[in-house]
């Protein structure tokens, strides 16, 4: 009995180590599957990818078959060439004090915050953005390089550059900065809608101003929409919990091969810090955006032209709907594709193209991808009824064609200041006169030279720097594209003028 017991327990021991060694290999089997081989990028990705002429992904001679990565090093190295140091500059305008300052008096003036005595202080910001072609092409964030004076940009090996900024989309956080070099290391694109919730990443960056720093995290959440998005339109963000601070903005997030998936924008933080939260905006979208920006300009960016929400109790009941997840019409937009395809309010977009939905972050995502005049698929759930549309997209103006680059420096007008006489004479302390226009869009809305502007959009003008200002905001920000024009003609009367920036 004894040696029967003895024998059982070393059959015992020796199934659960069988076990053991079998879930281990099925394990190494299965990660190597998922992290050896690299995905097919999507049209879209992979178009962007061409016009920056990336060098070729990566393939699975980084991770041989039949091995896993046990650490981030082969990874990190493959990528962090790829990330650099941007530097901004802006200088600060101040006021001399009119006021008997008692600590001056005793103490001396306080030091300018940059440079030399009597010059003007500069504010200085930091941040991160990632090479995506070896001729000096950079994509970061538009909060790191908005309102800025100078950029400058200092890579791994020490090197600085002055940037100079391609084209911006407050839209997406996303801008397109260049610097005059040539045989960089980038990072070429990766494919976000492979991406798997639990799945390894790295945030490589520069917090705190600490160069060439990488962290780890997993991906916690995909088609993400946070409370802090602020003057964003487009928000879905991969959410993972790789540390991120100040600093790290316009830096890369990688898989385990060294790819590109997205470019980290933001935390959630009640102090300013990481908290264990960060967000990161997919390459799905932000490639997209740069290759738009690169070839025309501008985002050539397609709408949908619907308004609505997630699925929730209250939708439920509204709009008495059967299902539990997808995003839900409410209403449209003027000259909405999908309510000429055959869409209705109450709808509930269950799938574009085939992908899943469950928010209207995920809708907004996989729109994001396409330019106008593509056709989607949209999966549609209607009062129970499963339904299919195709919609072709169209651009913010309802065509889709090509929309050209608008700027102040090609509206067709020029400006100047009133002069003391002609306040004096028009009673008025403020406007500024139209200089001369050309072919543009001040002079389709009847604008002609002489013209007086007092005020755009209720904003009170008085230099050709505050119009210019203005128009530029319009064009970045809003999605009408007017501008409402109080002026004034030369026989002192008053009228009202709308300007179609579109």
């Amino acid at each position: 009995m004894k040696k029967k017991g003895i024998l059982t327990a070393s059959l015992v021991v020796l199934c659960s180590l069988g076990s053991a060694f079998g879930a281990v290999a099925l394990y190494s089997h299965m990660q190597n599957d998922s992290a050896a081989q690299p995905t097919q990028l999507s049209e879209e990705v992979a178009n962007a990818a061409q016009i920056f002429n990336q060098p070729a992904r990566a393939t699975n001679t980084m991770y041989q078959p039949g091995s896993v990565p046990d650490n981030f090093v082969k990874a990190a190295a493959a990528a962090i060439d790829g990330v650099v140091h941007i530097r901004s500059e802006k200088v600060v305008q101040t006021r001399q004090p009119r006021f008997f300052d008692p600590f001056e008096f005793f103490f001396g003036r306080p030091s300018m915050p940059q440079g030399q005595p009597g010059e003007q202080p500069k504010a200085i910001g930091i941040g991160s953005g990632v090479i995506i072609s070896t001729d000096g092409y950079i994509i970061t964030n538009n909060h790191v390089i908005a309102d800025t004076d100078k950029l400058y940009v200092t890579t791994n090996d020490n090197e600085e550059y002055e940037a100079t900024v391609i084209g911006s989309d407050p839209m997406t956080d996303i801008a397109l900065i260049k610097i005059n070099a040539t045989g960089l290391r980038p990072i070429p694109f990766g494919d976000s809608e492979a991406l798997q919730v639990g799945e390894w990443v790295l945030a490589i960056g520069n917090p705190f101003n600490l160069s060439s720093t990488v962290t780890a995290g997993i991906v916690s959440a995909k088609g993400r929409s946070t409370a802090a998005d602020g003057d964003l339109k487009i928000a879905s963000f991969i959410q993972t919990d790789a540390a991120v601070n100040s600093g790290n903005s316009g830096g890369a997030l990688v898989n385990t091969r060294g790819e590109l998936v997205g470019i980290n924008t933001m935390i959630y933080s009640q102090t300013g810090s990481y908290a264990g939260y960060s967000f990161a905006v997919p390459v799905s979208i932000a490639g997209k955006v740069v290759a738009d920006i690169k070839q025309y300009g501008t985002v050539q960016r397609a709408v949908l032209g619907v308004v609505g929400t997630n699925v929730t109790s209250a939708t439920r009941e509204e709009f008495e709907l059967k299902v539990n997840e997808g995003a839900v019409v409410v209403e449209f937009a003027d000259a909405s594709a999908a309510k000429q395809a055959g869409l209705k309010e109450g709808d509930v977009i269950t799938a574009v193209n085939g992908v899943t939905i469950r928010s209207m972050a995920q809708v907004q995502e996989q729109i994001a991808k396409h330019a106008p005049g593509d056709k989607v698929r949209l999966d549609v759930n209607r009062k129970g009824k499963e339904m299919s549309f195709t919609v072709e997209l169209k651009n913010q103006e309802g065509t889709t064609a090509v929309v050209e680059k608008i700027s102040a420096n090609s509206i067709g007008a020029a400006f100047v200041p009133l002069s003391d006489e002609d306040k004096a004479h028009y009673g008025i302390n403020y406007g500024v006169r139209v200089a001369g226009v050309s072919d543009g869009k001040f002079r389709d809305a009847g604008i002609r030279k002489g013209f007086i502007i007092l005020a755009i959009n209720n904003v009170r003008v008085a230099t050709s720097g505050q119009v210019e200002q203005i128009i530029d905001e319009v064009i970045k920000n809003s999605p009408d594209k007017v501008l409402f024009i109080k002026g004034m003609r030369d026989n002192g009367e008053i009228v009202y003028t709308a300007v179609d920036l579109r």
